[in-house]
C-alpha cells in the first residue's frame, strides 16, 4: 500500500488554512455586527454636548505637558 505523503500534506494544509480563513471571516462579521449594535444603543455624543469651549485651554495644556515631558527626557 503506497500513499502519497506530499498529496496528503497538501490536503491537511488546505484543511487547516480553510479552517483559519473561515474562523477569521466569522470573527470579522461578528465584530462588525457588535459594532453596529453598540453604536445603535450607545451613540457618540455630539461636539456641542461635550463642552467644546475649553478646546483651546485643553490643547494648551497638552502642548505644555508634551514640552515638559520632552525637556525632562533630555535632562535625564
Amino acid at each position: 500500500m503506497e500513499t502519497n505523503l506530499i498529496l496528503e500534506g497538501f490536503k491537511f494544509m488546505g484543511l487547516g488554512m480553510g479552517t483559519v480563513f473561515l474562523f477569521l471571516i466569522i470573527m470579522i462579521l461578528s465584530m462588525n455586527l457588535m459594532s453596529i449594535i453598540i453604536h445603535k444603543f450607545f451613540p457618540e455624543p455630539k461636539a456641542s454636548e461635550t463642552g467644546s469651549s475649553n478646546t483651546k485651554t485643553d490643547s494648551k495644556k497638552v502642548i505644555a505637558a508634551i514640552t515638559a515631558a520632552i525637556s525632562h527626557h533630555r535632562e535625564g
